[in-house]
């Protein structure tokens, strides 16, 4: 992400208000949130929720998947994914490119990329999709 959007001064506000939507508004009551806790810490956050593309087959959208840098390789990660979306169900993603490390995750969990891309914040994006079946 570009520093120009890290450092412009509503970014917090901004997430503070996307944050409390996303908790609180009935609109999005279908979404599924997970936090991962480390010892009291909170480390990870995902959140998924039905696909909200036009077009999109899939059952879910994955909206997004944070694990801090620190706990990188610790489990955190599928555990959260599997705790947002079935293994079994297809899903929809969008992933910043180049992101070589979160690229390769979507990959070991059945995620492919489908030819779909934007820009969004002067951050390029590619939309992934994993179809239905066992994990």
């Amino acid at each position: 992400m570009p520093d120009s959007v890290l450092d412009d001064p509503n970014l917090l506000p901004a997430r503070e208000r996307f944050w409390i939507g996303a908790l609180s508004d009935e609109r999005w009551s279908s979404n599924r949130t997970v936090v991962a806790e480390v010892d009291g810490t909170i480390v990870g956050i995902a959140m998924s929720g039905p696909a909200q593309e036009p077009d999109a087959t899939e059952e879910s959208q994955l909206h997004l998947i944070y694990v801090d840098a620190a706990h990188h390789g610790c489990g955190a990660g599928p555990a959260l994914l599997n705790a947002v979306l079935d293994p079994g169900e297809s899903a929809v993603l969008w992933v910043a490119d180049p992101n070589p490390r979160a690229q390769a995750f979507y990959r070991k969990h059945r995620f492919a990329p489908d030819g779909p891309s934007k820009t969004e914040d002067g951050v390029r994006e590619v939309r992934w999709v994993r179809a239905a079946g066992t994990s």
